[in-house]
């Protein structure tokens, strides 16, 4: 089986000289390790980094070849399902499962995979190349765009840095990305990127890339160009809705989903876990812990992003008494990762357009200190609360549109909030999908529209290309807007980011069987006269501290105060540089509006610091 890092290449349809191409693209792929491998399959060259010894798999006979960064789940029933003897079931590597799968089930194949996997299978007999990436985009994948005519070559890569490297690519920004970025919170990353010739395969989708119709399949690809077809294989609105059953019914198949999940993404080697005392990183962690002690094997090294506590200590906040508490039933050992001025310096200075930029600031620390105790694998709860731990959001509403109005009062007088506040919050988002982001504003005085930092000239030629807003009318469609394509980026931030260290994230939260049962679940399992987030709360109740399961807030005064002095610390460093040395990229931003502000108000550019950090991740200073 596949096990580490591993980044993926290839291109195909090119004259003389791809194995250069090759070359140069495993070059731009070296922080996923030492190990490469390079070869000729017919017309096309495939290439790895990292676990590249059993990322390539190859059927002569049949004239395919299988490239792939995978981690497969439920091996043995995929085995069964192929009739894989069981002499070789445990040697054979996750990208020969997929290619079997394929000669098998050809583009189908995806929807009975289960795991983490980006993958690539070229037909030489067929001149076809089949892209996918699995149902929440967990493993990355990009390609470079053809351009009409016809390409010289077509080029596809773990990473755009190494699709950037192929020669012929084109550097040139995408305008509409840039432009959503710098003077948005909404890019839309389904499938662009900053880049104009570089796009990204779906979450959820293959692409089938084929020779054009017009051509002959026995000429060249950079004769002909080619066509390209999407394929989606995982639709999650499809999902039915769970058979009816009791609510301790429902939190055991949660459990069982969950724990299986965690185990699943255990490392044979050293793992250690995000813990920030909130439901989903807590119940991660303790059942890491638990599912190690009865390997025999130590518990896991928990990463905070809060700073040490002070010495002598003040009475404990909150969150740092959740995350103590936690570490203390499971015997973990504790590491505060709360970042330094230099660590927020180092975070913006990464090129915001490559994914690995936009990551929480104290990740430097995270990595650093996780990589020092020799850790490989980092298991995050990012993600949960978006779909299977939901806290319910949208649920009101269709109480409301149900005209369950005895229902609604009932739960609206078990919460202590005033009572124009959830009026609000319950209508707004039914008149208009953008008044509740308009009333959040107001609420935390920000006006009706932050202050972007983009450039005037750049604005007024760039069209946006932002994600749109749906109405949320109950919890099912707020749960399938968070796992449509794109909106799961965070994943392709922190893998980029955690490549850089040798340090690889997983997301157990995003299990696909987890997903899915979630999506099962009426939406009273997510949200209760007494909690939201309900159906993790009650799976969980007996292995996580009470003050944990029963935490109303996931609000942390401490590290916010802590990260907003910290960032305000960071600045005059920053705005320094920039005066020193204006970036290349100026003409995108509005630098003097940025620099003005970080001089008038460093900590109040903290606090409201993403349009800053928009502006900042993309400037090269």
């Amino acid at each position: 089986m596949t096990a580490g890092l591993t980044a993926i290449c290839g291109t195909l349809g090119g004259a003389r000289g791809e194995g250069r191409t090759l070359a140069a693209m495993r070059s731009a792929m070296a922080a996923y390790g030492s190990e490469t491998r390079a070869q000729e399959v017919g017309s096309a060259w495939l290439g790895a980094v990292g676990g590249a010894g059993s990322a390539l798999a190859i059927d002569h006979a049949a004239g395919l070849a299988c490239l792939a960064d995978a981690r497969l789940d439920d091996r043995r029933a995929l085995c069964d399902a192929l009739n894989v003897s069981r002499q070789l079931r445990t040697s054979l590597a996750d990208s020969e499962l997929i290619l079997r799968a394929h000669v098998r089930w050809g583009e189908a194949a995806p929807a009975r995979l289960l795991g983490d996997y980006a993958f690539a299978v070229w037909n030489e007999n067929r001149r076809t190349l089949l892209l996918c990436r699995d149902h929440a985009g967990a493993r990355p994948l990009y390609y470079a765009e053809p351009l009409p005519p016809a390409s010289e070559r077509f080029v596809f890569a773990s990473t755009v840095a190494a699709v950037l490297a192929a020669p012929g690519v084109s550097c040139a920004f995408d305008d509409a990305v840039v432009a959503a970025q710098l003077g948005s919170d909404r890019p839309d990353r389904r499938s662009r990127t900053c880049y104009r010739a570089v796009r990204r395969v779906p979450a959820g989708h293959c692409l089938v890339i084929a020779p054009a119709a017009s051509g002959s399949v026995a000429r060249p690809v950079a004769q002909q160009g080619v066509d390209i077809r999407t394929v989606r294989h995982w639709r999650p609105e499809e999902v039915p809705a769970a058979p009816p059953a009791s609510d301790d019914a429902y939190a055991e198949q949660f459990r069982e989903l969950f724990e299986s999940a965690v185990r699943a993404r255990l490392p044979g080697g050293p793992v250690g876990v995000h813990l920030s005392g909130g439901l989903d990183s807590s119940g991660i962690a303790t059942h890491a812990a638990r599912l190690l002690r009865e390997q025999g094997r130590p518990p896991p090294p928990a990463f905070s992003w809060f700073p040490p506590p002070a010495a002598p200590p003040p009475p404990p906040a909150p969150e740092y008494a959740r995350v103590d508490a936690v570490c203390q039933q499971e015997a973990l050992p504790l590491f505060h990762c709360g970042p330094s001025p230099e660590d927020v310096v180092q975070v913006l200075r990464l090129d915001g357009t490559l994914p690995g930029a936009d990551v929480p600031l104290p990740e430097p620390v995270v990595v650093r200190r996780a990589r020092a105790l020799g850790v490989r694998v980092l298991l995050s709860g990012n993600g949960g609360d978006g779909c299977a731990s939901h806290n319910g959001r949208g649920h009101w509403q269709s109480l409301l549109l149900r005209c369950h109005w005895r229902t609604l009062a009932a739960e609206w007088r078990a919460v202590e909030h005033p009572a124009w506040r959830l009026l609000a919050g319950t209508m707004l988002p039914l008149l208009h999908p953008a008044l509740p982001l308009v009333a959040n504003h107001l609420r935390h005085g920000r006006g009706l529209r932050e202050r972007w930092f983009i450039a005037p000239a750049f604005a007024r030629r760039a069209k946006p290309s932002t994600t749109p807003l749906a109405r949320e009318a109950g919890v099912r469609s707020a749960q399938l807007r968070f796992v449509q394509p794109g909106r799961l980026e965070f994943q392709e931030q922190l893998r980029a980011f955690g490549a850089r260290a040798g340090i690889e994230y997983r997301f157990p939260l995003l299990d696909r069987r987890l997903l899915e049962f979630a999506l099962s679940l009426p939406p009273e399992q997510f949200r209760r006269p007494a909690a939201s987030r309900w159906i993790m709360r009650h799976a969980l109740r007996h292995s996580l501290p009470h003050e944990v399961c029963w935490n109303p807030t996931k609000r942390e005064p401490a590290r916010a105060e802590a990260l907003a002095h910290t960032i305000a610390a960071a600045l005059p460093a920053i705005r320094q540089r920039i005066e020193r040395c204006p970036p290349s990229r100026a003409a995108y931003v509005d630098v003097p509006a940025l620099l003005a502000q970080m001089r008038r108000d460093p900590l109040g550019t903290a606090s409201h610091f993403m349009p800053a950090r928009a502006a900042l991740a993309f400037l090269d200073f």
